[in-house]
């Protein structure tokens, strides 16, 4: 389907605006029925990730070639679409020890709409190709758009200019390819059904993106080697929880007591990672770091090298 600023489109052909039958008597239910009815529906969102395995596994591999190739990963949405791109960028950098700047989320009607929808702002093209432009996408970079329906113009609008300028483009929706079709690179479909709430995204569909915007960014970091086995390798030691979990982190992987696993951490500068090769090496901060770069961050590949 075309889609042009300001046209006005039957969308109800499209599964996330039809209307449920199993929710059909919602609001005569009891509390514990809507539960019941909730609990049923989102076992869907397994069946649709798992449907998508294939693609998710496709996008991982692009985002990590471009992540290591000095590209960045932008996501790209509106509404809730939008804000769930920004809720994962924004966890990166505490989780992975990212600069902001490598994994960013971009909204239509910017910062404010995370708070206050600004639900009109999807219908321009124009702008979606403007914030393209405006964030400095590269060939180098990867854009991920995201559309629960499959139909907001915004997000065509940036896939578009995304694919002109030669980004890495994925799609990613809750409706099956044949009602709303995309020239991108990955397109990873997510089909839930109808909403309980018919035509309420943020629900089934909300949950699923939620999920698979999950394994894109943690799985293409663990492709860049910041985690060693389950273990947050790389996580940035900003706060008291933090600073708990990197000494776990080192106890249990080096048999060192708590206060032991505090002095490697200082000596470290708080890098779990550079605590981690110091102890098992016995060579100097300086001396690890020099290993660790040339192992491009792995842990477990520069270990090994020795």
């Amino acid at each position: 389907m075309s889609l042009s600023n300001g046209e006005s489109l039957s969308r109800g052909y499209l599964t996330t605006e039809q209307n449920n039958p199993k929710s059909a008597n919602l609001d005569r239910l009891s509390s514990l029925e809507i539960v019941d009815v909730f609990n049923q529906e989102d076992e869907r969102t397994i069946e649709a990730i798992a449907g998508a395995r294939e693609d998710l596994a496709l996008a991982i591999d692009r985002i990590t070639a471009a992540l290591r190739s000095g590209g960045r990963l932008f996501y790209i949405g509106a509404g809730t679409s939008g804000r769930l791109g920004v809720l994962d960028a924004s966890e990166c950098p505490p989780t992975f020890c990212t600069p902001p700047e490598l994994v960013q989320g971009i909204i239509a009607g910017g910062l404010p709409a995370l708070v206050k929808s600004s639900e009109g702002l999807e219908d321009s093209a124009e702008g979606g190709a403007a914030a393209v432009q405006d964030y400095g996408i590269t060939a180098k970079d990867v854009l991920v758009g995201i559309a629960a329906g499959g139909t907001t113009p915004y997000v065509h609008g940036a896939l578009a200019e995304a694919g002109q300028i030669g980004a890495v483009t994925i799609f990613m929706a809750c409706v099956p390819k044949e009602q709303v079709t995309i020239e991108v690179d990955v397109d990873i479909r997510l089909p839930v059904g109808p909403e309980i709430l018919a035509g309420s995204t943020r629900l089934k569909s909300g949950t699923v993106t939620k999920m698979a915007l999950n394994i894109l960014s943690t799985g293409s970091m663990v492709r860049l080697g910041k985690v060693y086995g389950n273990r947050m390798v790389d996580v940035a030691v900003t706060n008291i929880k933090l600073h708990d979990r990197a000494l776990r982190i080192l106890s249990d992987l080096t048999g060192l007591d708590r206060s032991d696993s505090d002095e490697l951490l200082k000596q470290s500068g708080q890098s779990v990672k550079l605590a981690l090769a110091m102890h098992w090496s016995g060579k100097s901060s300086v001396d690890c770091e020099a290993l660790l770069a040339q192992h491009d961050g792995n842990l477990r590949s520069a270990i090994d090298s020795l």
